[in-house]
C-alpha cells in the first residue's frame, strides 16, 4: 500500500526561482528530498485560471512559457514530465457528479514547472493539472480540496501552487527592499495563525480578514490553491511550514505542508 502523501502548497513567486540558485529554491529542493517519492503529482497552479473545472489528459503535457520580459534561458526550459490519463480519469470519477472536463491542449504552467524543475529535477513522476474555475467561490475550491484528499492514500502528492500574498503592483522586482511591508506581514502571520489552529472558516472568506486582505490577496487566482490544499487536511496531520519569507516587500513565499 502506498505511503500517505502530504497536502502541500507552495509560494512559487518570479519565474526565475525555476533556474535560480537562492533559499527558496534550496528549501524547495530539500522538499523533495525528504518526501517518499510519489506514484504521480496533481498540481492546482494559479496560471489555470478558467471558466470551468478541467484536468489535463495528454500523455506528454508540454511545457508552457506563460509569461513575457524574462531572459532567453527561462523559455528554453523543459520539464518532460509524463502525464497521467488514467489518474485524470480517476479523478474525473472522484469529483462526480461534478463536471470535470478533459483537456489535451494545456499541460504543466509554470506555476508547476518552475517549482517542480526544482522539487524533483529528474521529472520522472508523472504530472497533471486540474484548473481553478474563476466562476465559482471560494468554499467550492475548498469542497474540491476535500474530496480530492482520497489521493494522498493512493501516493498521489497534492501541490498547490500560488502565493499567499501576491500585489505586483507593489512588487519591488530587482530593487533591494530588506522587509516586506507592514500589510503584508499581518496578513501572512494571521494567516499562519489561523492554519495551526485549524479555523478554516475565515481563510475560505478571507475578505473579512480586513483591509490587510484587499492588498495581499487584489485577485484571487493566487490565494485559492492554498484553499485545495486545506481542504485535503486531516485532524491528525503535522503542521508544517517548509519555506517562508516575503520577496520585493509583497510576494509571500509561504510553503504550507499538512502531513
Amino acid at each position: 500500500m502506498p505511503k500517505q502523501l502530504p497536502a502541500l502548497f507552495i509560494g512559487h513567486g518570479n519565474p526565475m526561482n525555476a533556474v535560480s540558485d537562492n533559499v527558496y529554491t534550496a528549501a524547495w529542493r530539500q522538499i523533495g528530498e525528504r518526501l517518499p517519492k510519489p506514484k504521480a503529482i496533481l498540481a492546482i497552479s494559479a496560471h489555470w485560471y478558467i471558466p470551468a473545472t478541467s484536468v489535463t489528459m495528454n500523455v506528454a503535457p508540454r511545457t508552457i512559457h506563460d509569461f513575457g520580459g524574462f531572459p532567453k534561458e527561462l523559455f528554453k526550459v523543459q520539464y518532460p514530465a509524463p502525464g497521467n490519463p488514467d489518474l485524470a480519469r480517476h479523478i474525473q470519477r472522484l469529483l462526480a457528479p461534478l463536471e470535470v472536463q478533459p483537456d489535451g491542449s494545456w499541460g504543466l504552467d509554470h506555476g508547476t514547472w518552475s517549482i517542480l524543475r526544482q522539487v524533483y529535477p529528474a521529472a520522472d513522476i508523472p504530472v497533471i493539472q486540474l484548473s481553478i474555475d474563476e466562476t465559482k467561490a471560494a468554499l467550492y475550491h475548498h469542497d474540491i480540496g476535500k474530496q480530492l484528499g482520497a489521493l494522498r492514500d493512493e501516493g498521489v502528492l497534492l501541490l498547490g501552487s500560488g502565493n499567499l500574498v501576491h500585489n505586483l503592483h507593489s512588487y519591488a522586482c530587482g530593487r533591494h527592499m530588506p522587509e516586506p511591508y507592514d500589510w503584508a506581514s499581518r496578513f501572512e502571520a494571521k494567516t499562519k495563525s489561523l492554519i495551526l489552529s485549524n479555523n478554516c472558516v475565515p481563510l475560505i472568506h478571507y475578505e473579512t480578514l480586513g483591509a490587510d486582505a484587499s492588498l495581499a490577496v487584489p485577485t484571487p487566482e493566487h490565494y485559492l490553491p492554498l484553499l485545495y490544499i486545506l481542504g485535503a487536511r486531516r485532524e491528525d496531520d503535522a503542521i508544517t511550514f517548509p519555506v517562508e519569507g516575503v520577496d520585493g516587500g509583497s510576494i509571500s513565499m509561504l510553503s504550507v505542508q499538512f502531513g
